[in-house]
């Protein structure tokens, strides 16, 4: 059963993304364990900050390595080593492949950063990959934490209703996009259903799929372009 601990100062705010959907319910099948940890709690002083002024100077707040490291270090005596990622700009960009090898660790500690990022002596003491979600800013690590947890759990054996589902997904071969998907009604404000998927060929269907879903991937956007019409493939 995989366990995702989470170092984060706002668990509140995490909490409830976790107890809903397919989150929720691997955790109460117990697929899954999700641990939020404050790393506050660490801190030494009264007012229990964990961030202070650069050295050199510059703008913006660092995060104070002692909390960080000693919840680490608590962490890691509880429940056992694990895996650990820190969640920041700086990171290899996450990815499908990228899921699929942390869905095999029996633990993974996720290290939500915020303000200015942490005091580099946390990634000196500790082996600490970076992962990042995307060539953009966030406030901290929660949102990227979560998509993690997200992409992770959806791979884990019995967390989807059917398991075709996951390996379905986009990016489960690599690069290309999920096919389009279609249901009731069958014909809705003047646009059909395509018939193929009507006439019970699987085969036929099956080849559909397949060439629709490479016809997205071409025409996917590269990074940093803007798209010229909406792309409503799987998130």
């Amino acid at each position: 059963m995989p366990l995702f601990t989470i170092l984060t100062l706002f668990p509140e705010a995490l909490e409830p993304y976790l107890d809903v959907g397919v989150l929720g319910l691997a955790r109460r099948r117990g697929l899954v364990q999700t641990r939020l940890i404050d790393f506050r709690d660490w801190t030494r002083n009264r007012h229990r900050s964990v961030d202070d002024r650069p050295f050199g100077g510059g703008p913006g707040m660092v995060l104070r390595p002692e909390p960080v490291v000693e919840s680490i270090e608590w962490i890691e005596r509880e429940w056992g080593p694990h895996r650990k990622l820190a969640l920041c700009p700086s990171g290899a960009t996450f990815s499908q492949p990228m899921a699929q090898s942390f869905v095999e660790e029996p633990r993974l500690l996720l290290l939500c950063g915020r303000y200015e990022g942490f005091d580099e002596r946390i990634f000196e003491l500790h082996q600490i990959e970076r992962v990042s979600i995307g060539n953009f800013v966030l406030s901290g690590g929660e949102l990227p934490a979560l998509c993690i947890v997200d992409a992770v759990t959806r791979l884990v054996p019995g967390a989807l209703g059917d398991e075709r589902s996951a390996q379905e997904d986009s990016f489960q071969d690599g690069e290309t996009l999920d096919h389009p998907h279609y249901t009731r009604p069958r014909t809705f404000r003047g646009l059909a259903v395509p018939e193929v998927l009507m006439g019970g060929d699987h085969a036929q269907i099956d080849a559909w799929r397949r060439k629709q879903a490479q016809a997205r991937t071409q025409a996917r956007p590269t990074p940093g372009s803007h798209p010229t019409q909406p792309n409503n493939g799987a998130f």
